[in-house]
C-alpha cells in the first residue's frame, strides 16, 4: 500500500476488522517511531531534491526550445543536432521523475502526466480485461458485481513480419475439346525475383525517406533470417528509379506550371572512380508550398542532379517556367531573365549574416538590424493562412513602413562605417538586393523566405552525412528521382511506402502515360480518401 493511502474497504464488514497489532516496550516503540520518521525525513529530501532538479531540467528545456524558435541561432547547430540535446533534455526529466515517483514516501500533488498525445482512433484495438482471479468477497464470500470499470490505452507495436506469397495460376482443360486456359500472370517489378513491389517500396523509403544506407537493411534483413547482400538491394533500387522516371517528370512538369516557386542548391559527393576520389556534384531543388496563402496547388518538391553549381544547369532546370522564383542571392539566380521570371530574394539569408555579427556582442548596429527585421516577421506570422490579397493589404498598411524605415537606417549607417567593415558589406548587400527583397509587400504570394526549399534539403543532407556519397552520376540522378517522390509524399501527408508500393504495382502493370496525374501523392490521397467513405 503506497504512502498517504487509505485502505480500501470492499465492504461494509471490513470496518470491524481490527488493526494490526503495536509492541507494548515503550522503548521498541520509540525505536521504530524514530525509524518511520527519518525515513519520512530521507524520502522528502530525496523528493525535493528530484523537484528542484526536475525544474531545472524544464527550464533548460525552455531555453532550449526557445533557442531552436530562432532561426539565426541554428547557423553553428544543425536542426537535427538540436534534436538530439532536447531529447537528452527531456529522456533526464523523465528518468529523474520517474525516480522520484518510486522515492517518494508522501503525495505529490503534481499532475501525473500520462500518455503525451492523442493515440489515432484508426489503430486497431485490442481489448483486455485485468480481473481480479477471485470474484467472491473477501470478507462474506458473497459473489460481487461490476459497477463500473476503469479503462486505459497504451501504444503497441507489432514488429516487422515478412511472410511469402505463393501465386498459384491453375491450368483448367475442357474435356470436350481439350482446350487449356490458365490466366496470366501478373507482371511484377522483378521479373522472376523474389520481392513484392510492397518489399521494393519499403527499401526506397527506408533509404530516401529515412536515411538507412542499403549496407545498414542487408544486415536488418539477416537479423530476420533473409540472407539478401547489400547488392540486390541495389538491383531493386535501381528498377524501381527506372519504372518511377515517368512520375517523377510528371511531377517536375507539375511544379513548372506553378505560379511561384522557391529554388535553391546544395552539394552532393559523388564517386570519381578514374581519380579514386569524390568529386561535388550539386541537387538543384524547386519546391512549391501554397499553405501561407491558402492557394489550391498542394505542397511539392522535386530534386534534379547537375555535375556543377553554373548558372547552365538553373537555365536549362528553369528553361521553360514563366513565374516567381524565390531564391537566395547566389549570382546565377539574378541572371535569370526577368522577361518571364520575377526573382524575390530571401530575407532569412540577410537576417542570419547580421545575426552572426551580433552573437559576438558590442554591435549595435547588427543587433538593431536584426530587431528590425524581426518585427516584419511578427507582420507575416499574423497573415499567415490569409489569401493572397489579404496578405498584401496588411503588408501595405504595417510591413511597407518598417521595411521603408529599415532602407533609411542602413543607409544612414553606411554612412558612419568603414568601408571595408563586415557589418557595412552586409548592409552593402541587402540594398544590392533590396527590390528583390521587398517585392513581398506587392505580391501576397510571395514568403519572406525559402525556407520550404530550405527545409526540403534537410533530408538530402541525413541521406548524404549517411551514405557518404553517391556512387556515381548515375545513382545521384536515382536518388533524386526516389527523393523527389518521396518527400512530396510526406509533404501530402501519406504513408510514402504504401503510396510506392500501390503505384509500382500499376505502373509494371502498364498504367496509360495519360493518367500519370491519377498517381501522384495528393491526387491519390484524395481517391484513397473516397474509396474509404464508400466503404
Amino acid at each position: 500500500m503506497g504512502a498517504g493511502k487509505s485502505p480500501v474497504m470492499c465492504c461494509a464488514c471490513c470496518v470491524d476488522r481490527p488493526a494490526d497489532s503495536l509492541p507494548d516496550d515503550i522503548d521498541v516503540l520509540r525505536a521504530l517511531a524514530s525509524t518511520a520518521i527519518a525515513e519520512r525525513d530521507a524520502a522528502i529530501a530525496e523528493r525535493d531534491r528530484l523537484i528542484e532538479l526536475n525544474e531545472r531540467l524544464r527550464r533548460l528545456l525552455r531555453k532550449a526550445q526557445g533557442f531552436e524558435a530562432k532561426s539565426e541561432r541554428l547557423a553553428k547547430l544543425h536542426p537535427d543536432q538540436l534534436n538530439l540535446a532536447l531529447e537528452d533534455i527531456e529522456q533526464t526529466i523523465a528518468k529523474a521523475e520517474a525516480i522520484e515517483e518510486k522515492t517518494q514516501a508522501v503525495a505529490v500533488v503534481r499532475k501525473r502526466r500520462i500518455n503525451r498525445g492523442a493515440l489515432p482512433a484508426h489503430l486497431p484495438r485490442i481489448h483486455e480485461t485485468v480481473a481480479p482471479a477471485d470474484t467472491n468477497c473477501p470478507c462474506c464470500r458473497q459473489p460481487m458485481h461490476v459497477i463500473g470499470e476503469e479503462t486505459s490505452e497504451r501504444l503497441d507495436v507489432i514488429p516487422a513480419q515478412y511472410q511469402v506469397i505463393v501465386t498459384h495460376r491453375p491450368r483448367l482443360a475442357c474435356r470436350a475439346c481439350e482446350r487449356i486456359v490458365q490466366a496470366p500472370a501478373p507482371e511484377h517489378l522483378i521479373k522472376s525475383g523474389l520481392p513484392t513491389e510492397t518489399m521494393v517500396a519499403s527499401v526506397l523509403v527506408a533509404k530516401y525517406g529515412w536515411h538507412l544506407p542499403l549496407y545498414r537493411q542487408a544486415k536488418m534483413l539477416a537479423a530476420q533470417g533473409l540472407d539478401l547482400d547489400r547488392s540486390t538491394l541495389a538491383f531493386w533500387v535501381g528498377y524501381a528509379a527506372a519504372e518511377l522516371v515517368p512520375l517523377y517528370e510528371r511531377l517536375k512538369a507539375n511544379l513548372l506550371a506553378s505560379a511561384k516557386l522557391a529554388v535553391d542548391e546544395t552539394p552532393v559527393p559523388v564517386l570519381d572512380p578514374g581519380r579514386g576520389q569524390t568529386k561535388t556534384g550539386y541537387f538543384w531543388a524547386i519546391a512549391r508550398d501554397d499553405r501561407p496563402w491558402s492557394g489550391t496547388d498542394p505542397p511539392a518538391v522535386v530534386y534534379t542532379y547537375a555535375p556543377g553549381r553554373g548558372g547552365e544547369h538553373l537555365d536549362k532546370l528553369l528553361a521553360d517556367y514563366r513565374g516567381i522564383v524565390q531564391c537566395d542571392g547566389y549570382a546565377p539566380y539574378k541572371k535569370l531573365p526577368a522577361d518571364r521570371i520575377t526573382v524575390a530574394f530571401c530575407w532569412s539569408h540577410l537576417r542570419r549574416e547580421f545575426f552572426k555579427i551580433a552573437e559576438r556582442g558590442d554591435a549595435p548596429i547588427a543587433t538593431e538590424a536584426v530587431a528590425r527585421i524581426a518585427q516584419i516577421y511578427v507582420v507575416e506570422k499574423d497573415v499567415r493562412g490569409a489569401s493572397a490579397d489579404a496578405r498584401r493589404a496588411v503588408r501595405q498598411a504595417r510591413s511597407r513602413p518598417l521595411v521603408d524605415a529599415l532602407k533609411m537606417f542602413f543607409e544612414h549607417q553606411l554612412t558612419r562605417l568603414a568601408g571595408g567593415s563586415e557589418t557595412a558589406k552586409i548592409i552593402r548587400y541587402g540594398l544590392r538586393h533590396w527590390d528583390g527583397l521587398s517585392r513581398f509587400l506587392d505580391d501576397g504570394r510571395i514568403e519572406l523566405d525559402t525556407n520550404i526549399v530550405e527545409r526540403s534539403m534537410r533530408p538530402q543532407a541525413l541521406t548524404r552525412k549517411n551514405a557518404l556519397f553517391a556512387g556515381h552520376d548515375d545513382g545521384a540522378e536515382n536518388w533524386a528521382i526516389l527523393a523527389s517522390l518521396i518527400e512530396t509524399a510526406k509533404l501530402s501527408r501519406i504513408d510514402p511506402q504504401a503510396w510506392l508500393a500501390d503505384i509500382l504495382a500499376r505502373l509494371v502493370n502498364l498504367w496509360p502515360n495519360n493518367r500519370l496525374d491519377e498517381l501522384l501523392p495528393w491526387t491519390w490521397a484524395a481517391a484513397r480518401q473516397q474509396q474509404q467513405r464508400a466503404a
